[in-house]
């Protein structure tokens, strides 16, 4: 074989390898997908069939109420301007108007149906809970959650990182930050990050059994399009099927005590692989998902062609 051949043949291999590198390195990360964003307006965006339920039927309702105000609006600008004193010298002195009185209950009754035609599917979707592939319960406390897989024989608490009983102050501090920047997040998520995370696979049906020991607490994921009260004593449900691999943020969203503010949720949502690889790990009492385990658990992803 001529020298110039293999030159040929192993340029062409590092082109090859380097054209993955981005592909196996973009495994390893998960994107921050659902987070609260400054100057911003709107839902964040959809990562389940549920959310994208309730962004479809909050944007109807939008344009349903609208109209309805628009309509109004319009109707009291003609009233001033038509039966003010100036205009309108000699009052009438009728005081019914039945096919008026009959419109403006039928109407606002049809409004209604309409509505509840398409609100109560979305409804009984959330609260009919299908049948798990994970199982979680969730425990509110003052003011952390506690977290258990049943299943797999798992249990970790989870606190905001920089939460005084972690050691911190709920002020961004250089420690704070460099906690932050260690379990893989940025300073601008300070206040949402917690130092460990609730795991779930992608494109499964995920059930929270959601709970509290001490006040109610209420746990919450806008992207998923879910929220539950955990109240003392009771055991309620919900369930999601997250479609998007990456890392979802909320918050509790019962008032529940002092440090209300305090007590964000962290959720990471990876392939079937890395979820595997982690259970066997936080089983043995590890709970941490770091990139490397993410990148170790992830099949090589080679370039096309190669």
């Amino acid at each position: 074989m001529r020298l110039s051949t293999i030159q040929k043949g192993f340029a062409a291999g590092l082109a090859g390898f380097a054209g993955a590198m981005p592909l196996a390195a973009a495994a390893q990360e998960l994107e921050v997908v659902g987070q609260p964003l400054t100057h911003k307006m709107g839902f964040q965006p959809a990562a389940t069939e549920l959310a994208r339920d309730l962004q479809g039927l909050d944007h109807m309702l939008l344009i349903i109420i609208t109209v309805i105000t628009v309509f109004v609006t319009a109707l009291l600008v003609y009233a001033i301007l038509r039966y003010n004193g100036r205009a309108n010298k000699v009052p009438a002195k009728f005081t019914h108007n039945s096919p008026l009185e009959i419109a403006w209950t039928v109407v606002p009754i049809l409004i209604l149906v309409f509505i509840g035609a398409f609100s109560l599917p979305v409804l009984f979707k959330q609260q009919e809970i299908p049948v798990a592939d994970v199982t979680i319960k969730v425990t509110g406390n003052q003011w952390y959650w506690s977290y258990e897989y049943p299943d797999n024989g798992i249990a970790f608490d989870s606190y905001m990182i920089g939460s005084p009983a972690t050691g911190g102050t709920n002020q961004m501090t250089p420690d704070v930050e460099k906690q932050l920047v260690d379990a893989g997040y940025s300073k601008e998520q300070f206040l949402l990050a917690t130092d460990t995370a609730v795991v779930v696979p992608v494109n499964k049906i995920v059930v929270m059994q959601v709970t509290a020991a001490d006040v109610i607490h209420s746990w919450k994921i806008p992207a998923f399009g879910v929220m539950q009260d955990g109240v003392p004593g009771r055991l309620a449900h919900l369930w999601f099927k997250a479609e998007k691999e990456g890392i979802y943020f909320g918050q509790c969203s019962e008032l529940c005590g002092q440090m209300h503010a305090y007590m964000p949720i962290t959720v990471k949502v990876v392939s079937q692989p890395v979820y595997d690889a982690w259970v066997a790990k936080a089983a043995a009492g590890d709970v941490a998902l770091s990139a490397a385990d993410i990148a170790a658990a992830q099949p090589i992803e080679l370039a096309a062609g190669n």
